[in-house]
């Protein structure tokens, strides 16, 4: 892994991210078109694909060899080693109905493993850079995950994937999480989510069946923030995976939060 390329790729981030991300916090709340493009009740508006454009068209002419993959263009360029995910409005629904909760996010993939992930918040300017081996920041300043002695009192977020929807262990476990916890939280927004767990504003993610772009610079944060990523199994989510029900939280709190989770399921 040449780390010359991640070190040009966060710079280029950080910049085409600042930029996409003034157009969203202008256009916010004077949305002129949106349609839905699923089943599932997703839109997309004409703030997605100006923003993905301006993304896409500066990592292209930078790395004319990687993939890329985005949320409204799919997939761009032949298989490398090397593999972009963007989304230039992570909560779309959201900024469609006027709710201050979105993102975007850039991903570097490297072998199916996450590399590189810089998020960001325009209404609030937060800045959520992590590259592997590097930490996690927020505007800056290290990010840590917090240990929680007693995470029942704490904040947990839910992540659902859309095709889970009307999933009866889905539900089962979501209504069990809800009520064993101070305050379940669903942002639909999961890099948001993702980074607050990494700059230790929640206690623990639960992730039912959410495979999406979205995950991986969230994991990549949680992860260079010091905090884990397992599966409801116990074991350590390495690579990309097409349905992963993941746990995320303090090391401390694994067993806690992993023991509610199979209870939830039981």
């Amino acid at each position: 892994m040449d780390r010359k390329i991640i070190e040009v790729a966060k710079e280029l981030s950080v910049s085409v991210i600042r930029e996409a991300g003034l157009i969203s916090k202008e256009k916010f709340d004077h949305v002129v078109e949106w349609r839905s493009k699923d089943e599932f009740g997703d839109v997309v508006t004409e703030v997605d694909h100006i923003c993905e454009e301006i993304i896409i068209n500066q990592i292209r002419e930078a790395f004319p060899n990687h993939q890329i993959h985005s949320e409204e263009a799919g997939g761009i360029g032949s298989n490398d080693d090397w593999l972009w995910l963007i989304d230039p409005l992570d909560g779309t629904n959201n900024f469609a109905i006027g709710l201050p909760i979105f993102t975007t996010f850039i991903t570097l993939m490297y072998r199916k493993e996450p590399v590189l992930g810089v998020v960001y918040e325009p209404l609030t300017d937060r800045l959520f850079v992590s590259a592997a081996g590097e930490g996690a920041k927020c505007n800056n300043r290290p990010m840590h995950v917090k240990s929680n002695p007693n995470i029942v009192k704490g904040n947990v977020g839910w992540i659902q994937g859309h095709q889970v929807q009307h999933d009866q262990r889905a539900l089962k476990l979501r209504q069990f999480i809800d009520i064993n916890f101070k305050r379940m939280m669903r942002l639909w927004a999961p890099t948001l989510q993702w980074c607050m767990l990494a700059k230790g504003d929640i206690d623990g993610i639960v992730l039912y069946n959410s495979e999406g772009d979205d995950l991986y610079s969230g994991i990549l944060m949680v992860k260079e923030a010091g905090g884990i990523v397992i599966d409801f199994e116990g074991n350590p989510f390495t690579g990309m995976k097409e349905e992963p029900y993941l746990i995320a939280c303090h090391p401390d709190n694994k067993g806690e939060l992993l023991r509610i989770v199979r209870e939830g399921l039981s």
